[in-house]
């Protein structure tokens, strides 16, 4: 399995893209460097910077006919890449 699991394409992390950081989910055991180096590798950019954010699974709770169903989310790892400056990743370019 590969270290980044999905892009992160929300509004918040796309208004950072014109000052060259980009978002991703990653592998929750992944470090820095391996974050760096496969970003380098599948992209082709050079990385200046990686910041990591561990966040929780949240609790959820359902009110039904039947009862309450509980249940939780699952936590996750985001890394947020800054790249050397005229670097550009584009998301929707194999669509």
């Amino acid at each position: 399995m590969s270290i980044l699991q999905k892009p992160l394409v929300t509004e918040k992390v796309t208004s950072f893209n014109d000052k060259g950081v980009y978002g991703f989910i990653v592998d929750n055991r992944a470090n820095k460097v391996e974050i760096k180096k496969e970003v380098e590798k599948l992209y082709g950019v050079t990385v200046l910077q990686v910041n990591t954010m561990r966040y929780a699974g949240k609790k959820k709770v359902k009110y039904t006919k039947s009862g309450v169903n509980k249940g939780k989310r699952a936590s996750y790892k985001k890394a947020l890449v800054t790249l050397k400056s005229g670097s550009i990743i584009d998301f929707y370019e194999n669509i």
